[in-house]
């Protein structure tokens, strides 16, 4: 089975270095007149503002649950998610794309490249740091997986969110650190126009992977596969339980409501049977840590 990850401790992590380099690459921008990097500018920025609607989908999804709300505030932490992703779309991706294009049609020659340069080492370190704690956390989810079927069944969106974050930041500050540096080699303003271009696409791609992925979680995902299996076992080996005819399950954020519906074996009573079904559902909450609500419909003998 898998750990638990600290989303919040990934979530402060990318902010911090987002920060840092957006102050970095604005500077250096602004000096350079580079197009690669005034993008990735923009793109820093943009996480730093993404960064900080997770900080609120997690202080929202704490709420506790109310007669307007009866299952609580948990899934508020997909809604800004998927806002995330859309925002990582439009002002990520579609600026990048039209700032190259931009500079396709008004090329405008480097100046002081070599700042440039440094600026985009002194990014690709700090997202590099941010991206292991994100994989540090990663892996507590992941268990046996590959990192894509991890991508493809987590349940932890903001996880999703600054994974996919931290990659494309990664991958942009390589392809803007390769224009810049073939611009400077051949004197071609091209690359530079080019290089904003491609990391345009490829916010746009990782928006879009990160968006059906978080999709899913607002339409309403059940637990991961193994977990489900996981839970059927325990409830086929307890000895109150005769069969388990179907269980439901629905992330509600970082927690889970859990209906089961099996019969009974027969008690002495009544009462007995109620006890049991009791100590049946004491003991779940008990053994799967995120189950907040537990319905059981039993079926037993007349």
């Amino acid at each position: 089975m898998s750990g638990h990850a600290n989303s919040l401790k990934v979530i402060l992590l990318a902010l911090g270095a987002n920060f840092a380099i957006f102050v970095a690459k604005l500077a250096a921008a602004l000096i350079t007149r580079s197009g690669a990097m005034l993008a990735e500018a923009v793109h820093s920025l943009a996480d730093c503002g993404n960064q900080g609607l997770l900080l609120l989908g997690l202080r929202q999804a704490k709420r506790p649950p109310s007669d307007d709300y009866p299952l609580g505030w948990g899934r508020a932490l997909y809604f800004w998610s998927f806002l995330v992703a859309i925002l990582l779309f439009s002002v990520g991706g579609v600026f990048s794309i039209y700032e190259g294009v931009h500079k396709l049609t008004h090329p405008e020659p480097l100046s002081w490249p070599w700042l440039a340069v440094g600026v985009l080492v002194f990014g690709l370190v700090a997202e590099g740091l941010s991206m292991r704690g994100c994989l540090q956390e990663v892996r507590k989810e992941q268990g046996d997986r590959s990192l894509w079927q991890w991508f493809r069944e987590s349940r932890s969106s903001e996880l999703l969110v600054i994974f996919g974050e931290d990659s494309a930041a990664l991958l942009g500050l390589l392809l803007a650190l390769l224009a810049v540096l073939a611009t400077m080699l051949t004197g071609n303003l091209l690359f530079d126009a080019l290089g904003t271009i491609a990391i345009g696409v490829l916010l746009v791609v990782v928006a879009v992977l990160v968006a059906v992925e978080v999709k899913g979680l607002l339409i309403g995902h059940g637990v991961e596969p193994k977990q489900r299996e996981t839970m059927l076992a325990f409830l086929r080996e307890r000895p109150e339980v005769e069969c388990v005819y179907n269980l439901l399950t629905l992330h509600m954020g970082p927690e889970v409501m859990v209906a089961i519906k099996a019969r009974m074996r027969p008690a002495s009573s009544g009462r007995a049977q109620v006890d049991d079904i009791n100590a049946v559902e004491r003991d779940f909450r008990a053994r799967f840590a995120a189950v907040r609500w537990c319905f059981f419909e039993p079926d037993v003998d007349d």
